[in-house]
């Protein structure tokens, strides 16, 4: 959340030898907070993903999970892999959770496809280096990006643990399969991420993903007691990606 005092000290270097009237500031501030929620302070956004359900999927519906997010999201597609960008992928699970991997672990459980996206933590270590603070976490615990702030100095992507950001090595925007006219593109020299849909939110709608994942990824709110997410979580172990960091992740894996 970025604060008034916050906003000042940015808009200070941002604004430079720009003067601007206290209705004109009250508007660029008004664009970087949540959206109007009731009881906003109370929502925290969450998302469990039932691996086992997931898996039993057939391989064409799996894809439509990864592929309705570069659709909706003007995601390149890239022919070199070397400059590849994507918001979420598949990955096998010792490479998700190489802590909880060993030798006698079940070949059902090892073979996996593990579906892997921003981890929206409580304790994003990426926010805290942001030199223009392009990337912020929103009241409602969603770890955002600012496109046009973005410097392109990537420290955000090395604080990542998860390695869950991509950065634009070139153009993006003729690599964009079917462009989408209502989410902005990117340009060369920034960096994205999975930011869960939150212009599908504003308008009370699911992630594209959960939309499409066939019931088997669950999204809501982790402090209502009454919802979905919450009651899975409470009823099923579950696990997180490398929770001994600290960072505590809100995405959560049913194995």
């Amino acid at each position: 959340m970025i604060t008034r005092r916050r906003f000042l000290i940015m808009a200070g270097s941002t604004f430079a030898g720009i003067a601007l009237t206290a209705s004109q500031a009250e508007k660029v501030l008004a664009t970087f907070q949540s959206p109007v929620i009731k009881d906003k302070e109370r929502i925290r956004w969450g998302m469990v993903i039932d691996l086992k359900k997931f898996n039993e999927l057939p391989e064409w519906k799996r894809k439509e999970v990864y592929d309705i997010c570069k659709k909706v999201h003007n995601v390149p597609v890239f022919p070199n892999p070397k400059d590849r960008v994507e918001w979420i992928w598949p990955i096998k699970f010792e490479q998700a959770f190489p802590e909880q991997h060993h030798e006698f672990l079940e070949e059902v459980v090892e073979d996996l496809e593990i579906p892997v996206l921003c981890n929206h933590c409580n304790n994003p270590p990426c926010t805290k280096v942001c030199p223009t603070n392009a990337t912020w976490k929103r009241e409602d615990g969603i770890v955002m990006m600012d496109y046009h702030r973005c410097i392109g100095c990537r420290y955000c992507m090395a604080a990542c643990p998860y390695g869950m950001r991509s950065f634009n090595w070139r153009d993006p925007r003729p690599y964009i399969k079917e462009l989408n006219p209502d989410f902005p593109t990117r340009t060369k020299g920034v960096v994205e991420k999975c930011t869960l849909c939150v212009e599908r939110l504003e308008k009370g709608m699911q992630p594209a993903c959960v939309k499409a994942s066939e019931g088997t990824f669950i999204f809501g709110d982790l402090n209502s007691l009454e919802s979905e997410v919450s009651k899975i979580l409470r009823e099923h172990y579950a696990i997180r990606r490398k929770p001994d960091l600290g960072t505590e992740p809100k995405l959560y894996y049913l194995i």
